[in-house]
């Protein structure tokens, strides 16, 4: 075990320093799609040092121009929602503050919201609306922390309101990671006094992952209220991991 961290670790410090350059050499001149490719292979790579593979467990297609919102587990939710459907998150700020991955997460288009600032939190939101009006993907997890893997905390409803202002769709992913077994893998939460650091190496250490993304079908926002939008992606992703 201490040998696979050992190398595990040095493979991703590896990796991020070919992040650093991604971010240097390549973004400043990148169009869209080329960035998303480069974030969805980066991020697959990540996974892949980190002995996490991931999978689609069914569900429906991946809408191209979505709100995107996901339950939150793990620092690895991010990059697994990037490897397969790159978009552009909105995240606490805690995640900033990430040796070097919250760097390169930011870097990668995270727009990052403090607790408790509702100015800032009204900028966030004009960009979000601009963001998705121009055809993006935008993502966050609407529980504001983490959780207990099959546990959904309440949804906090502000953000849905954007996809009411741009006129799009909704669309909730369920996320859960298992062991070989198939049974929910406990290595992954990410919840109480346990550190950003402590997590990776619990990762890094532990038996192979394999995290399961769920794309469940789009809700329509034309005409919502942001509370019944909240509370039936809320619901869609229950049942999801419930099933």
């Amino acid at each position: 075990m201490k040998l696979r961290l050992v190398w595990r670790l040095a493979r991703v410090l590896v990796h991020l320093f070919g992040g650093l350059a991604a971010c240097a050499l390549v973004f400043p001149w990148a169009g869209a799609a080329l960035r998303d490719r480069v974030i969805a292979r980066w991020s697959r790579d990540l996974l892949g040092i980190c002995g996490v593979r991931v999978a689609h467990a069914g569900g429906t297609d991946a809408l191209a121009h979505a709100m995107i919102v996901s339950n939150h587990i793990s620092w690895l939710d991010i990059f697994v929602i990037n490897a397969l459907h790159p978009c552009r998150f909105v995240a606490k700020s805690e995640i900033r503050a990430w040796p070097v991955l919250g760097w390169l997460v930011d870097k990668a288009g995270t727009v990052f919201i403090a607790r408790g600032n509702r100015r800032e939190l009204r900028h966030i939101f004009k960009g979000m609306v601009s963001a998705l009006q121009a055809g993006q993907r935008v993502a966050f997890f609407p529980e504001g922390t983490t959780a207990l893997q099959g546990e959904v905390l309440p949804f906090h409803a502000n953000l849905f309101e954007a996809a009411v202002d741009a006129g799009v769709p909704v669309q909730p992913y369920a996320l859960r990671y298992v062991d070989s077994a198939g049974a929910l893998h406990p290595g992954v939460e990410y919840i109480g006094e346990r550190t950003f650091v402590q997590s990776m190496m619990l990762v890094l250490a532990g038996e192979p992952i394999e995290a399961r993304l769920t794309c469940l079908a789009p809700i329509a926002a034309a005409n919502a209220h942001r509370r019944e939008l909240a509370k039936a992606a809320h619901d869609a992703i229950g049942a999801a991991l419930a099933a």
